[in-house]
C-alpha cells in the first residue's frame, strides 16, 4: 500500500488520533514563516504522544545548520526534511536520513536532481509557488512527477480524499503527503477528512 505522511501537525492529541489511523509518518514544521511552525516544547509533547513505529519528521526551510542541531539535541527525530533551496551538503552534514523537497514546474528537472541528491532517502514531489515554500494547497501536474527514478517519490501539493487515488493511479508514488487538505484550520487536522484520505488510499 501506499504509505501516509501528513504533515504540519501542532497539537499532540490530534497526532496521536492521526497515528492511530494508520498514518504512517507524521510531519512537525520549524519555521517561523508557517501558520503550521512549532517550538521545541510543542514538538516534544507531540512526539511523545505517537505510538511505535510512526516516523517523526522534522521539516526546516532554508535553516541555519545550528539552528537544526538545538532542535535535533531536544527532540527525537527520525528524518529531516528539507523544503526551501538546500544544496546537498546541507542535507547531508547532519549525517541523517532525510528527504529532499522539490518545487516542480513544467521546467524542473527531477531526474537531475534526483541524481544531484542521490543520498536523499526520498525525493518528495510538491507543487510550485515563487512565494510559499508549501503548504499552500494547489495540486501541480502529475504528469510531471512521473519519472523514472533511483529514490522513492513522495508525492504532496493540494492532496485530499478527492483526488488522492487519482494521484496515486497516475503517478503509483512510494507515499503521500497532505497538509491542508486534510485541515479544518492552518495546523489543526480534521480526523474525519484523514480517516476518508486513508480510506480512499486502501481502495
Amino acid at each position: 500500500m501506499t504509505n501516509v505522511k501528513i504533515c504540519g501537525f501542532t497539537n499532540a492529541i490530534n497526532a496521536k488520533e492521526a497515528a492511530l489511523l494508520g498514518v504512517d509518518a507524521v510531519g512537525m514544521v520549524f519555521y517561523e514563516k508557517s501558520p503550521r511552525n512549532i517550538d521545541i516544547e510543542n514538538a516534544l509533547e507531540i512526539v511523545s504522544s505517537l505510538p511505535p513505529f510512526v516516523n517523526r519528521v522534522g521539516l526546516f526551510v532554508n535553516a541555519n545548520p545550528s539552528f537544526i542541531d538545538e532542535i535535533l539535541c531536544e527532540v527525537p527525530i527520525d528524518t529531516l526534511q528539507f523544503h526551501g533551496d538546500e544544496t546537498v551538503i546541507d542535507c547531508t552534514q547532519f549525517q541523517m536520513p532525510f528527504i529532499k523537497s522539490v518545487r516542480v514546474s513544467q521546467d524542473t528537472n527531477v531526474s537531475q536532481i534526483a541524481d544531484d541528491f542521490s543520498m536523499a532517502s526520498a525525493l518528495l514531489l510538491d507543487s510550485y509557488n515563487p512565494s510559499n515554500y508549501g503548504g499552500t494547497g494547489e495540486v501541480f501536474d502529475w504528469s510531471l512527477a512521473c519519472v523514472d527514478i533511483d529514490l522513492p517519490i513522495i508525492l504532496a501539493g493540494g492532496l485530499t480524499s478527492e483526488n488522492v487515488k487519482d494521484a496515486i493511479k497516475q503517478v503509483k508514488p512510494f507515499a503521500v503527503d497532505a497538509s491542508s487538505g486534510v485541515e479544518s484550520e492552518p495546523g489543526i487536522k480534521d480526523i474525519d477528512k484523514i480517516k476518508a484520505f486513508i480510506k480512499q488510499i486502501q481502495s
